[in-house]
């Protein structure tokens, strides 16, 4: 349970912003900020760094967009060692701005991707890796990946500068074999790089899948504060802080977070284990279904919603 090398990151703000538009309030955001701080997580991550003419202000909050100037407003004037990461959509990104790692808030960028875009990935990977970033890739929806098809991202990947390769379970269909087999194979085709792993929790698997990676050498671990993240949310930073045991982290404020925030939180948006989620990652498909059913005056014939997806699927 204690290794040295295990890095935590929180996504509370990036994964939770997905259900509210990336519309947390600076007052939240700092909150987390400094809590996280006292918690001894590594990483926290404040959001997208997206393109304004691709996603228009008028729809999204702050957290979409992630200036440099909008993080140093938050963080202003507390000491922390929490290092700070933002991710960037390769698919969606037109030219972007980034400054120089030593004149930005911003430690590390993930880049997002899917298999079919991995050019573009290692093409901003190398860009903000220029500029003096960590940088990690996160190769999304791999449950529906072709594998020879993956294995070729991968040994893309490994020709470049990136730091961190993240195994992410997108839809919550992985069970802990194909955890097993994916971290594997991810470490025998990147030598000499980090693997993460980010687990989604539709079939309450979350946090048992991100300790199997812990198993198979996985240093990167992804969770968020109870759990948030859209649909179904992620591994819970407090039950992974726990079991870690390593004596840098602190609990209690995790916790006192979650019981001044997250509940008041969870009283607005919705998140966590619900039946159409469970079932959408049963059937290994994308969660915008069930996230669209919850939205109907249907949304707890889950039955009735369960016929609809096989029938999609026919």
């Amino acid at each position: 349970m204690y290794r040295e090398q295990i890095k935590v990151l929180d996504c509370t703000i990036r994964d939770g912003g997905l259900i509210n538009n990336h519309s947390f309030t600076d007052e939240f955001v700092r909150e987390a900020y400094i809590a996280l701080s006292k918690s001894g997580i590594d990483y926290m991550e404040f959001g997208y760094r997206s393109s304004k003419e691709l996603c228009p202000v008028h729809e999204y909050g702050a957290w979409k967009y992630c200036d440099d100037e909008k993080i140093r407003e938050i963080i202003d004037g507390i000491e922390s060692k929490l290092k700070i990461s933002i991710m960037v959509d390769a698919h969606r990104v037109r030219e972007q701005a980034f400054a120089p790692a030593d004149q930005s808030p911003v430690d590390m960028i993930r880049v997002a991707t899917y298999v079919k875009d991995i050019d573009k990935a290692i093409d901003l990977a190398r860009r903000v890796k220029d500029l003096g970033y960590e940088v990690s890739v996160n190769i999304m929806a791999i449950s529906k990946e072709n594998e020879f098809a993956l294995i070729e991202a991968l040994d893309q990947l490994a020709q470049t500068p990136v730091d961190v390769v993240c195994v992410v379970d997108s839809f919550g269909a992985l069970y802990c074999e194909q955890v097993e087999y994916l971290v594997k194979l991810y470490r025998e085709h990147l030598p000499g790089k980090e693997i993460a792993v980010h687990m989604h929790n539709n079939q309450q698997l979350a946090f048992s899948n991100t300790i199997e990676g812990i198993i198979h050498n996985a240093n990167y671990l992804d969770a968020s504060l109870f759990g948030i993240g859209r649909g179904p949310g992620n591994c819970c930073l407090e039950l992974l802080v726990g079991f870690l045991k390593n004596p840098k982290f602190n609990l209690s404020p995790i916790l006192k977070f979650i019981q001044e925030h997250m509940l008041p939180l969870r009283e607005q948006i919705e998140w966590g284990y619900i039946l159409p989620y469970m079932l959408t990652g049963m059937l290994n498909e994308h969660p915008r279904a069930a996230i669209a059913y919850r939205a109907t005056p249907d949304k707890d014939k889950y039955a009735e919603f369960y016929e609809r997806l096989l029938e999609g699927l026919e």
